[in-house]
């Protein structure tokens, strides 16, 4: 009875949104675990990659990069992913061990994605209830875990190439995983930069991320 009425705050409802927790407090502390996570391995393997440039005519201006120099930029990297690492886990860990991951984020669709896509564009789409995410949360979130998660398997391939031959092979060699890494990257600097024009249109839902309700 106890673990049902723990659940019961995060089951998505159709209702007008009513007072009670949106978020629960291991959400709200692993989510921003992980966004801390993700933007210091970002800031920082901006310096990492103009030490050893992908592009040689593209460059990160150092103004918008973490770490100093090469070695500096290196350790911030190593501590983010360890933190990134395992909570990560232990948020996928929690998610799909209280169902609030299939609750949350499934079903999901292409057209529902679209058509709510469009109501996005037109002003139509609800925020009444932000216990409930929409088809276009629902597919960023899950897009955004999978980035990650090839974010990490492409990191890996590249720290520890000699290590992991078969995931360097997958990633189709050294030089592509460090191709691939930086396009998973770009793909979370898109993310964010939605994200924080999302928040900032429904302020509510960053209140809500802060404070549980």
């Amino acid at each position: 009875m106890a673990t049902h009425h723990a659940l019961r705050d995060t089951v998505p409802s159709t209702e007008p949104q009513k007072s009670g927790a949106i978020h629960p407090l291991w959400v709200r502390l692993t989510h921003w675990l992980n966004a801390l996570a993700a933007i210091v391995m970002m800031l920082s393997g901006w310096r990492i990659y103009d030490a050893s440039p992908i592009f040689p005519a593209f460059h990160f201006p150092p103004a918008i990069t973490l770490g100093g120099w090469l070695g500096g930029a290196l350790q911030w990297h190593f501590a983010a992913m360890w933190l990134l690492v395992f909570n990560g886990l232990l948020y996928l860990a929690l998610n799909l061990a209280s169902g609030r991951f299939v609750r949350k984020f499934l079903p999901v669709s292409p057209r529902a994605v679209l058509h709510d896509f469009v109501a996005a564009l037109t002003g139509k789409l609800s925020h009444a209830d932000l216990r409930v995410y929409n088809a276009v949360q629902k597919f960023a979130y899950l897009f955004v875990v999978c980035d990650l998660i090839v974010l990490v398997l492409s990191g890996l391939a590249i720290w520890k190439s000699v290590q992991f031959p078969l995931l360097r092979e997958l990633m189709g060699g050294y030089d592509n995983a460090r191709i691939v890494h930086f396009c998973a990257m770009s793909l979370m600097a898109a993310f964010i930069a939605v994200h924080l024009v999302m928040v900032a249109l429904v302020p509510r839902s960053l209140l809500a991320m802060l404070r549980g309700r």
